[in-house]
């Protein structure tokens, strides 16, 4: 692709980096900017750049934050003895979308993928265990996606908290086997929420 001005072609390379975003869509979207007011694009500038150097991550949960909580865990409504186990903020905008889970949160930041050189250690496992381990939690659910790396992380929880007495359960198999979270209807996840079964069930059955 030619281009006829090098600033173009530097905010084009930059934009296609973006998930999704091939360089044909990187032109048209910087030359979208280009053609509105600077005010405009001064304040996309200025929201990512706030974005990148402000955001914080909950020191309970690990989910996205304006703050040293998040809006959830500092909502003392939300039963906090329920924690939903999921991967990332995607998650949690998806069950939060339900509007049938008042529990709290633990975002994991990722699945076990040894062949993409994801280890437990790097995930946010360890302070999950701890939460669990101090006796202030009574039931957790495991909330990610039904596929390997989502069960074989589910499974490695599971063995740290074993011993523990409380409830560990699993989202209903209303998620279709392979698929990410984020992807499912709000009407199916929600069933999937509610009409959670024991993890050692959904393991054994497999």
């Amino acid at each position: 692709m030619e281009f006829s001005s090098k600033l173009i072609e530097k905010a084009v390379n930059e934009m296609s980096q973006l998930p999704g975003i091939g360089k044909r869509t990187a032109l048209r979207l910087v030359l979208h900017l280009l053609k509105q007011p600077k005010e405009q694009t001064g304040f996309l500038s200025q929201a990512l750049v706030a974005m990148r150097e402000d955001i914080k991550y909950c020191n309970n949960c690990h989910n996205i934050s304006d703050s040293v909580l998040c809006e959830i865990c500092a909502n003392q409504s939300r039963n906090h003895q329920i924690i939903c186990i999921v991967e990332d903020i995607r998650d949690v905008m998806a069950i939060e979308n339900t509007g049938q889970f008042r529990g709290i949160y633990h975002v994991l930041g990722g699945k076990i993928s040894p062949i993409d050189g994801v280890g437990p250690s790097q995930l946010n496992i360890t302070t999950l265990v701890e939460k669990v381990k101090s006796g202030s939690v009574n039931e957790i659910i495991f909330a990610l996606s039904s596929t390997m790396e989502g069960d074989t992380t589910n499974f490695y929880i599971y063995k740290q908290i074993a011993d523990c007495e409380i409830i560990i359960s699993t989202i209903a198999r209303g998620i279709s086997v392979g698929d990410e979270l984020e992807y499912a209807d709000e009407v199916t996840l929600g069933r999937s929420i509610l009409q959670r079964v024991p993890f050692e069930k959904s393991f054994k059955n497999n």
